[in-house]
């Protein structure tokens, strides 16, 4: 089963984590499929930055975004697009 989710990556005491698709059963900084974007809680306000294109793709295929991403995609929608199209599937 897929899953999008974070990956930490960064220094000690300053996070920064990738959005990325893996097999739900490898560890969260393991072996990944493809990097979706990224998030910096560092920043203020914090940064993130998404490819909605995949995402939307990989939803399609039956990945589950864990509930930080899903919360992530829904606070970060593209405002140019409709974006409820692009979310009715993260939940």
């Amino acid at each position: 089963m897929l899953s999008i989710s974070l990956m930490r990556m960064g220094a000690k005491k300053k996070p920064f984590y990738r959005i990325v698709v893996r097999e739900k059963r490898t560890k969260r900084d393991g072996k990944y499929i493809e990097n979706l974007g990224t998030y910096n809680p560092m920043t203020d306000p914090p940064e993130v930055k998404l490819n909605y294109d995949r995402i939307k793709y990989w939803i399609s295929v039956g990945a589950k975004p864990t509930e930080t991403v899903a919360s992530l995609i829904k606070h970060n929608a593209p405002k140019e697009d409709a974006s409820e199209e692009k979310l009715e599937n993260v939940k």
